[in-house]
């Protein structure tokens, strides 16, 4: 080969850049640990919030040696920005889509405005989007533009209103006002995009990963290490509407309560009342004096309303009454009857009932009466705060103090005096909760200074300020999707990642030493120099490292070793020519080439489309793939070529084989075509049992394709998943519980108010959970300790997937584009390259009949396989592999038909085609079963959460193979024109 010394000198300085991309990696692991230890040290795990404290610690650590030089290059800053990303699946965290709500906006936008058209139009296009690929948006257009009539948008009571006066005004169409109004819709966006990136540039997570996703409003939300899972959330969806109120005193109400109650006891049922009566909680036993007014059902008749108080405020002031946590929802229910409403005086017919902020010691929740308007605006919002901060109140506890503006500093210097003359208090009101209410008791307060106290733990006042320096979000953000896996789980995804990728990658090594003898040797450099380009590309180009990334690059090992594998047989059959080595090698690289190249860019297609729609860790795998295809053919066409030329420079002799494989799989003369109906009939039969299969037993969707949420649980001892199941139903209604993994580790689905959204939902779905599972866990878990895993954890929740009904479907839309668009891409590029629509036909009808039978194996076998073998984004990755690799082993045979077919043009066809599927047969074989090892390394030592994803991919390589031998091969060749075939 030419140029031998400049590929050393390109070879040296790719490894000596990849060396350097991952010493940043090493650099901020060890530094980690010094303030991982530094923390331990500093902090007690005696001391109340001991392990926040701890990451506060952590945190002061690793800011005050952040920009000391380490190792004279570098700085652990600089190095953490150079890193190695790993994802969730690796290093625990969260990953979560959220909805902006387009419906809010519009609203907003709308001035909140009352008229029946545009809401009837509003709650059309929630019906809409429920069957539609459409922004909610052109929903919205559409559902107006179907019941308008005569009204426009440009209406003053809908959108030419003053609030948008500046833009809209009453003469324009409705085409003119949609695209002001996609416009003003996309900035909302943009700005709720902007406060999330402030709000997570505060949290302290290290490499978040924050994202528009198209123009639908959604958002994607990455935070590697994040272990908070409640924080994390509020922390996302809070709008941080922050509104000052005036409150009214309580002794003021104390007659409409008694006509509430009257009222409640002539429409509450006596059947409802015993069926709430007769209900238990562990509530009951903390709210003693709760129990002692209901000793009867009869009481508890008579004061539906009354019967839920458990305590009240001070005289005069801002707390209307007490109630038990559980009661919230049913005493607002209440509260918010039209009936019960009326019964207010006409002074008081705008006031507000608002909860104050629960406590997790205690499980009462005050009631607090808010002075409002016609138009329930405060005098006051956190529009004017210009500034907060987490500080302490006077007694020690966690606060946050507020700066104000000029203009809020003088509202709320009259608010303030006006309340220390009234003696009155003033409600700090954040999305709806009240945090505090303080009094005045020294005069008005100038200077716009204040401060929110309350039942505040440390982090949430760090958060509380935050979010109020990023600023309100334009309106709701709903998760519709998330992921989150624990650091205990992550930590064990690490070392059983290393693991598989060792093992595979030692059998792998020793294979081709053993097969290939000293050629083998040069080839393991090479595949070596390959994983490090790898993963120094990875580390340069800030791409994310995942579990099936590590799966991506165990694959491509095999993928290398196919590059090789073609490389030296060819020079094999060469030598068996009679050719001297320098000429074998030479004819045997050059002969290669062309399936090398046409092998790598089928598989290519098939990564890169599987990038462009996976997501989260599927995207890790395409891009480890896509990386791996690039690198490995530098190493097998450039590296290897330059060791073995070397060898050949020297004069030495370089043997291709071992005693033990010279003459292994050679003179083979099998004829494939005339059993070619044989074969046929066996696929046959097999994608007629897939097809029954798939059509009566079906097959296990998981959360990605039908919504849902899914918890991986552990147990300190092994459970029976029906007996749990059986304990989930009756909780939940409809749930499922199966072995995952070892046989204390369950996985638990259920669809149980998919439909609903928002954070209360979440919660209440995590409470019944540990509520059906407390019987299996030990009694000194606690809830808080059930949801939130701490490093560590070996009981509680370990990870969660929750993935909403509309997200759900556009998942499934993705695959079945990912899919079928790979199909027709690969026609496409067979019939570009070998210009025969046969060769394009049998390909395609090779890779259908392994995806099929691939599917009825996981049809077939779901319901009896020890491991989880759900159908999702990463089964898809799979069937996308799958394709990739039997068209890899197909085109390999193609283009020696077709250079057998140009060599010998008179030769009769069907003897060609044989002939080039016995010479192939050697590769064939030897790359199956290298990647069959490497793959069973992966789905022995990978770890349960791939298992599946190895399964399939351990069925499409056997199938892979079948196929290109007995279907795409037969396929061309009976399509093929007889006259072809006989000449």
């Amino acid at each position: 080969m030419q140029n031998n010394g400049l590929i050393k000198v390109f070879a040296v300085l790719f490894g000596i850049v990849s060396i350097y991309q991952l010493s940043f990696t090493f650099i901020t692991s060890d530094v980690e640990k010094a303030a991982k230890t530094y923390a331990e040290v500093q902090v007690s795990e005696y001391e109340d919030e001991y392990l926040s404290k701890r990451d506060l610690a952590v945190s002061s650590y690793l800011d005050s040696i952040g920009n000391e030089s380490l190792y004279g290059f570098t700085t652990y800053k600089s190095a953490k920005g150079k890193e190695l990303n790993k994802g969730l699946d690796l290093k625990g965290g969260i990953n979560v889509i959220l909805q902006v709500s387009v419906k809010d906006i519009l609203k907003g936008l709308a001035d909140n405005s009352r008229d029946p058209l545009f809401n009837q139009a509003l709650n059309d296009a929630d019906q809409l989007q429920k069957n539609s690929d459409d922004t909610y948006l052109q929903s919205f257009f559409n559902a107006f533009d179907a019941i308008k009539g005569d009204t426009k948008l440009a209406s003053p009571d809908i959108f030419a209103n003053r609030t948008l006066s500046d833009e809209i005004n009453f003469e324009m169409t409705d085409e003119e006002v949609e695209r002001i109004i996609a416009v003003k819709i996309d900035e909302s966006i943009l700005s709720a995009f902007e406060v999330l990136r402030k709000r997570i540039d505060k949290f302290g997570v290290t490499q978040p990963n924050i994202q528009r996703l198209g123009t639908s409003g959604r958002i994607l939300v990455e935070l590697p290490g994040a272990k908070d899972v409640a924080r994390v959330k509020n922390l996302l969806q809070s709008t941080a509407q922050l509104e000052f109120w005036e409150t009214d005193k309580n002794d003021l109400y104390y007659s409409f309560l008694s006509q509430a109650n009257e009222y409640l006891k002539t429409i509450i049922s006596v059947e409802d009342t015993k069926n709430e009566t007769s209900e238990s909680s562990d509530i009951d036993d903390l709210l003693a004096d709760v129990e002692a007014t209901q000793d009867s059902t009869s009481v508890a008749l008579q004061n539906p309303l009354f019967d839920l108080i458990v305590g009240n405020g001070y005289q005069g002031g801002p707390v209307i009454a007490q109630f038990a946590k559980k009661d919230v929802a049913k005493v607002s229910q209440y509260l918010d009857m039209p009936e019960v409403r009326k019964l207010l005086s006409p002074e008081q017919r705008y006031t507000r009932f608002l909860w104050g902020k629960e406590s997790p010691n205690s499980e009462v929740v005050d009631l607090y009466v808010i002075k409002s308007n016609r138009s329930n605006t405060p005098q006051l919002s956190g529009s004017v705060v210009v500034d907060a901060s987490q500080t302490y109140d006077p007694s020690g506890g966690p606060a946050v103090s507020m700066q104000m503006n000029g203009k809020g500093a003088r509202i709320w210097e009259e608010m303030t005096g006006k309340a220390y003359k009234e003696q009155s208090n003033i409600a700090i009101v954040l999305d709806d909760i009240v945090y505090s209410a303080p009094g005045v008791s020294k005069g008005a307060i100038s200077g716009g200074r204040s401060e929110i106290s309350g039942q505040f733990t440390l982090n949430e006042a760090i958060d509380l300020a935050n979010v109020l320096r990023a600023g309100k979000l334009p309106a709701s953000a709903e998760i519709i999707q998330s992921e989150i896996v624990g650091p205990s789980l992550g930590k064990e995804a690490i070392e059983s990642g290393i693991n598989s990728f060792l093992i595979a990658l030692s059998l792998v090594l020793l294979w081709m030493t053993f097969y290939y003898g000293r050629a083998g040797l040069y080839a393991d450099v090479a595949l070596t120099f390959n994983i490090v380009l790898i993963f120094g590309i990875l580390a340069g180009l800030g791409a994310v490292l995942t579990l099936p990334g590590i799966a991506g690059i165990v694959l491509t090992i095999g993928m290398s070793v196919d590059a090789n594998v073609l490389i030296f047989e060819r020079i094999r059959e060469e030598l068996t020519k009679g050719k001297g080595q320098k000429q074998a090698v030479s004819d045997g690289f050059n002969n290669a080439l062309s399936s090398i190249l046409d092998a790598n860019i089928t598989t290519g297609l098939t990564a890169l489309i599987l990038f462009m729609f996976g997501t989260g860790p599927i995207k890790g795998f395409a891009t480890t793939l896509l990386i791996g295809i690039a690198t490995s053919l530098f190493t097998a066409i450039f590296i290897t070529r330059m060791l073995v030329d070397s060898r050949n420079a020297k004069g030495k002799e370089l043997n291709f084989s071992t005693s033990l494989t010279k003459n292994l799989f050679s003179n083979i003369s099998f004829s494939f075509l005339e059993r070619r109906k044989f074969a046929y009939v066996i696929s046959g039969v097999l994608i007629l049992v897939a097809v029954f299969s798939l059509f009566t037993n079906g097959l296990n969707q998981g959360v990605d394709f039908v919504g849902g949420r899914s918890y991986t649980v552990r147990f300190e001892k092994a459970v029976n998943p029906s007996e749990v199941q059986a304990d989930l139903e009756a909780v939940f209604g409809s749930a499922e519980a199966k072995t995952f993994g070892s046989a204390n580790q369950l996985k638990i689905t259920t669809k149980y108010k998919v439909d609903v959204e928002g954070a209360a939902v979440d919660v209440e779905i995590q409470e019944k959970l540990y509520e059906a599972l407390n019987a299996y866990l030990p009694q000194s878990l606690s809830y808080q300790d059930f949801v939130n895993g701490q490093e560590g954890q070996q009981t509680g929740i370990m990870s969660s997937i929750k993935v909403g009904p509309t997200i759900a479907d556009d998942i499934k839309k993705n695959s079945f584009l990912a899919v079928f668009g790979s199909l027709i891409v690969v026609f496409l590029y067979i019939l570009l390259r070998f210009r025969k629509w046969q060769y394009s036909l049998g390909a395609v009808a090779a890779v259908f009949h392994d995806v099929l039978v691939v599917l009825g194996i996981f049809s077939i076998t779901y319901t009896f396989m020890p491991f989880n073998m759900e159908i999702n984004q990463a089964f898809i990755a799979a069937i996308l592999t799958v394709i990739g690799y039997s068209l890899n082993d197909t085109v390999v045979v193609f283009d020696r038909i077709r250079e057998f077919v140009n060599l010998s043009p008179n030769s009769k066809f069907p003897k060609l085609v044989n002939s080039a599927l016995n010479s192939t047969l050697s590769r064939t074989l030897n790359t199956s079963l290298t990647t069959l090892v490497v793959l069973l390394a992966i789905f022995t030592f990978g770890g349960e959460s791939i298992r599946g994803f190895m399964f399939a991919l351990i069925v499409g390589v056997l199938v892979g193979t079948y196929s290109s031998l007995f279907i795409a091969t037969p396929v061309m060749f009976d399509t093929t024109k007889k006259a072809v075939k006989k000449s």
